[in-house]
């Protein structure tokens, strides 16, 4: 047994604002802790045959949303893995109450001009299509903060390479799961 064993018994759910480093970091914590990736963004597009902007701009925001409860849904049911939800995924009261029931949930959190930064370099992102990238990362944080922070742990990343971010969620998930449940 090695020192990740007990942090591979259960899925680790990675939740925060675009830009955050879900996918990036999540793939590199996955191979770190031996687990399988899973990205909820890219699964809902295999699943619906088309990408996310047509997505909302064909049907709209809330069958988006319904379409990536569903898939999380059916991802929380696999064997453990590391996976990256959706910016407003853990916003839903029901996929937030299911990965607080199937999985450890870390909300990923970083200074919103660094957000800014990063998404503002391609305009693939329905929300923030056409605006400006840091009045949009600050509308949605101020909705999103109280309901992330809800979240088993958080772990604030910077402009940082992402090993780094992988060492910080590592030593936050091993500390978690020595803390006596509540």
């Amino acid at each position: 047994m090695d020192r990740y064993t007990p942090l591979r018994a259960r899925t680790i759910a990675l939740v925060g604002l675009m830009g955050v480093g879900k996918s990036s970091v999540g793939r590199r914590l996955a191979n770190a802790l031996d687990l399988p990736f899973r990205d909820a963004d890219h699964e809902i597009e295999t699943a619906a045959g088309r990408s996310i902007p047509d997505i909302f701009a064909e049907m709209g925001e809330p069958a988006f949303r319904e379409g990536e409860r569903r898939v999380i849904t059916r991802l929380l049911e696999d064997p453990p893995h590391v996976l990256a939800t959706g910016g407003g995924a853990f916003m839903n009261d029901e996929t937030r109450r299911l990965i607080k029931e199937k999985a450890v949930s870390v909300w990923l959190k970083a200074d919103l001009d660094i957000l800014a930064r990063r998404i503002g370099r391609k305009d693939t992102r329905p929300l923030v299509s056409g605006k400006d990238p840091l009045a949009v990362l600050t509308e949605l944080a101020e909705t999103r903060y109280p309901i992330y922070a809800e979240a088993d742990i958080m772990v604030e990343t910077g402009d940082t390479p992402h090993h780094v971010a992988v060492d910080q969620i590592l030593r936050a998930l091993a500390t978690h799961l020595q803390e006596p449940s509540q």
